[in-house]
């Protein structure tokens, strides 16, 4: 009982941090998408009423390729806030990432909180469970809840920097891409592979998706820094680690950008704040963008009006930038020309070759 308390105690925290931007800071680094350009086109030649935003995402149609990542869960304040985010993600037409489902192995009173179907009948959901959960022979739980939440993906988190800050967390990390590519032969639904702010590189994108799963979510650096928010869980004198982590990680363009050979494969988040951020993601390759923390405030100041009103923005910018570059659809605007500083180039010519990824 005492380790469930825990549990939810730490759901509760983690909201609790990201909510109150005034007290906590929680971003931290560059996400580097400041590092390149759209080509503007005096000429596109199409009509506004001539773009279409929407995509496929799991199966499933979308108004627009951004999708609500994985936040909370579990605790009262994050019940509130999952039941807002489905709301909005309804009403904007958009997926909607569970937070972990973890906890239901070990609290299964809370299910409550995650079963969001009925509130989002007709987009995308996607569950979300740590790497590190994995490492078992059995999978069958995991796959009756899946069933049981009615959702259309898992996504599986990788968090080693996180889970090293944090005072409950792991410490163990081996066997975790053997678990996946187990994952995805037992798995009644696409698996998303992602993590948590700190990025997962080109070559790794390439194991991840030849163990078998669907998409690979960079979650690079230049959003919410995990570490951080977990450092503020600790008294002051055992911050120290968490502190010298605040620039670690690779940044979210770069590594679009290295991964462009995985065409269809790749998600971006990490920092994606903007409709200008979504456009530019695309336009670097990703299939969409997620968002999460300025969804989870927004919901929290001023409910599903409040979160609506952040899709209709990022859709509006989206379709502004995709008239502005010739781009009637999606797939066109994933083609567009972009330009990049030298330094942004160089890096990421450096980083393919660190990777071994052409």
């Amino acid at each position: 009982m005492g380790a469930n308390k825990s549990m939810r105690g730490r759901k509760a925290d983690h909201l609790r941090i990201c909510l109150r931007k005034r007290r906590y800071t929680v971003e931290t680094g560059s996400t580097w998408l400041d590092e390149i350009r759209l080509v503007h086109r005096s000429l596109p030649e199409m009509n506004a009423a001539d773009i279409d935003t929407t995509v496929m995402f799991l199966g499933r149609p979308i108004s627009m390729p951004i999708f609500i990542s994985s936040m909370t869960g579990g605790s009262a304040g994050g019940f509130r806030a999952n039941k807002n985010l489905a709301q909005v993600a309804q009403e904007a037409g958009i997926p909607v990432g569970l937070g972990s489902i973890r906890i239901l192995f070990r609290n299964p009173e809370v299910i409550e909180h995650f079963l969001l179907r009925p509130l989002a009948p007709d987009v995308p959901i996607f569950a979300n469970i740590g790497g590190v959960q994995l490492r078992t022979d059995n999978f069958e739980p995991l796959v009756e809840l899946i069933k049981r939440l009615e959702v259309d993906g898992l996504a599986v988190h990788l968090n080693v920097g996180q889970e090293l800050v944090q005072p409950e967390g792991d410490s163990s990390f081996f066997g975790v891409l053997n678990g996946i590519e187990r994952l995805c032969e037992a798995c009644p639904v696409p698996v998303i592979a992602k993590e948590t702010g700190f990025g997962i590189n080109p070559a790794e994108a390439k194991s991840l998706l030849a163990a078998g799963v669907q998409y690979v979510d960079v979650a690079g650096r230049g959003g919410t820094n995990w570490a951080k928010v977990e450092a503020y869980r600790l008294p002051k004198e055992s911050r120290g680690v968490a502190n010298e982590l605040e620039s670690w990680g690779t940044p979210t363009a770069l590594l679009l950008a290295a991964t462009r050979a995985f065409d269809g494969s790749i998600l971006a988040s990490g920092g994606i704040r903007s409709g200008m951020d979504v456009a530019k993601s695309i336009a670097l390759g990703a299939v969409a963008a997620g968002l999460a923390l300025p969804f989870i405030r927004a919901v929290a100041r001023g409910g599903v009006e409040a979160g609506v009103a952040v899709a209709e923005r990022i859709r509006d910018v989206l379709h502004t930038a995709m008239l502005l570059t010739g781009s009637r659809t999606v797939a066109d605007l994933r083609s567009a020309q972009v330009l990049e500083s030298m330094e942004f180039a160089h890096a990421v010519s450096q980083l393919k070759q660190l990777s071994g990824v052409a």
